[in-house]
């Protein structure tokens, strides 16, 4: 009885205490039901590759090797996928089969419907091989790019994450409640991370919380060891009687992964370099410059080459392969700073999201698309008859015969029908097809962005302010001011500079609209953090509020340490900026002038060559016109021009393959400068297209003018 008596009492009066003290209640925090909708949520994406390797999986059960099996599960592990190891295999699997047969299939018909094995589809049934065997290596390493591509975001959030465990153990030495804390405010992935942590206790994986935790530490064994260091600091500071020297201990784990951090940045940055530079060379320069033989050589192997043929190679082939190394190149990036949810926030995230963009693009566009058509549209519609129009027009009809007594557009008759269009005008008609998908996306992306750019420019500027705002803050709540009041102090002693707008609209939605500086600073509809998206500021108050609960002495403490983090942060990003600063300039340079330059460059040649072919065509070689020119008729012979690649079609395959390598180097820079960041990626896609499109086509327009200009000059005088 009395032991019953004494139970009701402990529970009282612990219910009382955990009240005031305003803690994380873990054992209500119903882990493994948020867990489950948590992932649904967050993770859409894997949970319809679940679905996949579900179904399509479990068709056929292949066994997998145990070491790779034990690879696998792994990767599984850290990607949060509830798949079997061989589930993922079978599936890639079937897909490489399922394409394999459909691709033959196919060919077969083709050669049957023409009757004669001789039109068997040989290069559609190659590429249909190689489509499945890319499906095959995507699907199979599958959960490894997951796997990573986790890692490599939940690795940015460590810094905060330790930080939320240190500042909350400062204060309430209780390791579950400062991981559940962390949870509750930290962003995904390492938010899911740390609620798995007790979904494994939970569902009895593991009978300790001591025993989850460092099953998941173990999975960053290989890949961030100061992670694992600091928890371990913070483990031990459990065990240290001393306060004191507990808190020393704490802060000593914040240090090293702040160390830890900023030592794999340092190496990341010293690496990074001559990869960048091949990538560079091998899927930029290198096809460019092969661009300007394709017309001969298409030519001299008897039309074996044709426009479609650069087409899949320039379109698909090499940015795949451009993609494929840069992503390498990102999974060696040791963690960003990325994009906020916060965004979604601002009270200008639904022009973010906005449809208009895409029709007043497509208005803008659609003319210059339908001008870069008009040869194939008056050689092979009926329009231009009904217009009372001519298929075709010489220079000289049109007024401007210095350019050669060619046609605009001139299609040439061949056995199959026609051949072209080869004609200059054609091709200066071509280039507003890139311009046109280029503008298209540039406008798109910066109707998107534009206004969300300059408010985060804005949230930058508070962030760099921020460090002294804090020092303020808890210098004033340690000398006992209330944090309802201390907003408004900080704002009149922040006066021109962008704290003092954040702080008054904090103090206003305490003073005027009677809010919790909880809900002043993290209200949906108008918290002040809508207006200012950073983590690094969220993560500030957040502690901020915590620590108040715990009385103005600790919060002011609390402060003074954020306010240190905060500083070290800065003298970090700034330092990896300055290393970065070489690579990305030298990068964005080739990428929006080098590459645009040379590629309309060799637009010119391939003009070039094909009008020094026409005109020797129009002397007619062996007539009275080629005495003198010796035997480059007959060299000349082996040149068949109705065989060669359309400079049309060459023209706007460049302009395509550019726009790809322009749009995948921008999110490759993006991630080496802020990690995972879709808006700073879109804003940024947008202005290169436009600078590096519109320096291309104005190269190629001059550039094919000057030389077939030229072309028309000398070898018009030797005609003569």
């Amino acid at each position: 009885m009395v032991d019953k008596r004494v139970e009701n009492i402990i529970k009282k009066h612990s219910a009382k205490i955990e009240r005031e003290i305003g803690s994380v209640d873990v054992e209500n925090m119903n882990y493994s039901r948020e867990y489950v909708r948590f992932k649904d949520e967050m993770a859409p994406e894997l949970t319809r590759f679940e679905r996949w390797c579900e179904s399509l999986g479990d068709i056929v059960k292949l066994k997998v090797s145990e070491k790779d099996e034990k690879k696998i599960k792994r990767n599984l592990e850290i990607a949060h996928l509830d798949i079997e190891p061989w589930q993922a295999l079978t599936l890639s699997v079937v897909v490489f089969v399922g394409i394999f047969i459909l691709g033959l299939l196919t060919s077969i018909a083709v050669a049957l419907i023409k009757g004669s094995i001789l039109a068997f589809p040989f290069l559609f049934f190659f590429l249909v091989i190689i489509l499945a065997l890319f499906l095959f290596y995507f699907v199979n390493g599958y959960p490894e790019r997951v796997a990573n591509k986790w890692r490599l975001k939940a690795s940015s959030q460590m810094v905060p994450a330790i930080l939320y465990i240190v500042v909350y153990m400062r204060h309430t030495p209780n390791l579950e409640k400062a991981i559940a804390f962390a949870s509750e405010h930290l962003q995904p992935p390492l938010a899911l991370d740390f609620k798995k942590i007790f979904y494994d206790v939970e569902v009895r994986k593991f009978s300790t919380m001591k025993e989850s935790l460092d099953s998941y530490l173990d999975t960053w064994r290989d890949y961030s060891s100061e992670f694992i260091e600091s928890f371990h600091l913070i483990e031990s500071s459990l065990f240290e009687p001393d306060n004191n020297r507990r808190i020393g201990i704490l802060e000593k784990s914040l240090q090293v992964v702040l160390d830890g951090v900023h030592d794999k940045m340092l190496k990341f940055t010293h690496n990074v370099r001559s990869p960048l530079t091949n990538v560079y060379m091998l899927g930029v320069v290198l096809p460019t410059l092969g661009l300007a033989l394709l017309p001969l050589a298409s030519a001299m192997i008897g039309g074996m080459i044709k426009w479609h043929h650069v087409l899949i190679l320039y379109t698909l082939i090499l940015p795949f392969v451009v993609f494929y190394l840069t992503d390498k190149i990102m999974l060696l990036r040791p963690g960003g700073y990325g994009e906020t949810s916060l965004l979604e926030r601002n009270p200008l995230y639904p022009q973010y999201k906005s449809k208009k963009p895409y029709l007043i693009a497509f208005l803008v566009c659609a003319p210059l698309l339908l001008i870069g058509l008009l040869p194939l549209i008056f050689q092979y519609t009926p329009v231009m008859g009904w217009l009372g129009l001519q298929q075709d027009y010489t220079f000289a009809e049109l007024g401007l015969g210095f350019f050669g007594g060619g046609k605009v557009f001139d299609f040439k008759t061949s056995g199959n029908g026609f051949a072209g269009p080869f004609g200059i005008g054609a091709l200066l008609l071509s280039m507003c097809i890139p311009l046109g998908i280029a503008l298209f996306f540039a406008i798109v992306f910066k109707g998107k962005t534009s206004l969300l750019i300059k408010e985060r420019a804005k949230t930058k500027e508070l962030e760099k302010e921020f460090n002294n705002s804090l020092f303020q803050i808890g210098n004033r709540m340690g000398n006992g001011v209330p944090s309802e009041l201390v907003f408004g102090m900080v704002a009149e002693s922040s006066k021109g500079l962008r704290t003092e707008d954040f702080f008054r609209r904090v103090n206003y939605n305490i003073r005027q609209m009677g809010m919790s500086v909880e809900t002043a600073l993290f209200d949906k509809n108008r918290g002040a953090l809508n207006y200012y998206p950073s983590d690094l500021i969220a993560t500030s108050m957040k502690i901020l509020i915590e620590a108040s609960k715990k009385g103005l002495k600790i919060a002011a403490i609390s402060l003074m340490s954020i306010s240190q983090y905060v500083k070290n942060i800065q003298k970090i990003t700034d330092r990896l900026r300055d290393m970065l600063a070489n690579i990305i300039s030298d990068m964005k340079s080739n990428m929006t002038f080098l590459a645009p330059l040379l590629s309309g460059i060799v637009v010119g040649l391939s003009a070039m060559i094909i009008s020094i072919l026409n005109q020797f065509n129009i002397f007619e070689i062996g007539g009275e016109g080629a005495i003198g020119l010796g035997n480059i008729g007959a060299i000349l012979q082996i040149f068949d021009i109705t065989k060669m690649i359309p400079p049309y079609y060459l023209q706007i395959v460049v302009g395509i393959y550019l726009i790809e390598i322009i749009y995948i180097l921008t999110g490759t820079l993006v991630s080496i400068d802020s990690g995972e960041d879709k808006l700073e990626k879109m804003n940024k896609s947008g202005a290169n297209f436009t600078r590096g499109i519109l320096l291309y086509s104005l190269t190629a327009f001059v550039a094919t003018i000057a030389l077939s200009l030229l072309v028309s000059i000398v070898l018009g005088g030797l005609g003569s």
